[in-house]
């Protein structure tokens, strides 16, 4: 007999061949905060460490049918997003996710530095997707992007996330870890336009593949686990910090964090 709340989190992103990653780092962070993690695969990618080689979009048609199969039954609590890396694409999935609570994770950019998506994208997420939002989790560089203004700072994460809540987001979180300073700030700024600013010490590590992914599944996690926002994000926080911590150091390139306690 269950006992307590097994939220069910619907994953929409691409496969990453190294695991550390895309769907795969989906799953593991949902299944770590006791969650039951679902998915529909947008793109199926070869990476490793050192970079992606290689992206191959499946059929819209068929994310289209992933999708339905998951909705007509499974019923999500939350879904999330991760790459999306078509136009059409795009405007399919805001389609379907109106009625659900939201958690966007706007993948352009791998850690490596390779570019996922292509530009004409942006302007689409931007009206389509981002307005269908409960959380979005742009990195420095996405906020940028999304936002047209130029970071070097802390307050200018802060002018950046108010551009995006401008967008239509009900909950912007910019994370600071691209940042050149030893203090990564993440700035939250809710819908109801307060400011809140998470800090901790930017570890010395090249282990960081796939935190952005394995952040915002987290974050959907504790949602649906009925948590508020600054809670969840503060828990999401520390794991993905624990996890680069205690990285297995696979891989010559930036290797993935530990997604679960030894």
């Amino acid at each position: 007999m269950q006992k307590y709340k097994i939220p069910k989190i619907l994953i929409i992103a691409g496969s990453d061949s190294s695991g550390g990653a895309g769907i795969q780092a989906d799953i593991k962070s949902v299944t770590y905060f006791k969650g039951y993690a679902m998915t529909v695969i947008t793109a199926v990618t070869s990476q490793n460490t050192k970079g992606v080689q290689a992206i191959l979009p499946l059929p819209i048609d068929h994310v289209d049918s992933q999708i339905n199969s998951v909705l007509d039954d499974l019923k999500p609590d939350v879904i999330k997003t991760g790459m999306l890396a078509d136009k059409s694409l795009i405007k399919m999935i805001a389609n379907k996710v109106q009625d659900y609570k939201l958690i966007m994770d706007p993948v352009m950019v791998a850690t490596s530095g390779d570019v996922l998506v292509a530009e004409d994208c942006i302007s689409v997420i931007k009206e389509c997707l981002l307005p269908k939002s409960f959380l979005i989790t742009p990195n420095l560089y996405e906020a940028e992007l999304l936002s047209n203004i130029k970071i070097t700072n802390v307050d200018d994460q802060i002018k950046a996330a108010f551009k995006i809540l401008e967008l239509g987001a009900r909950n912007v979180l910019v994370k600071g870890g691209h940042s050149s300073s030893d203090l990564i700030t993440d700035v939250l700024i809710q819908e109801d336009k307060k400011v809140n600013c998470f800090e901790s010490k930017k570890l010395n590590s090249k282990n960081t593949h796939g935190t952005g992914c394995s952040l915002a599944s987290s974050i959907a996690c504790l949602i649906g686990h009925d948590n508020d926002l600054n809670k969840s994000v503060q828990k999401a926080i520390n794991y993905v910090q624990k996890g680069i911590s205690a990285a297995p150091n696979f891989g010559s390139g930036n290797g993935p964090i530990l997604h679960f306690d030894v």
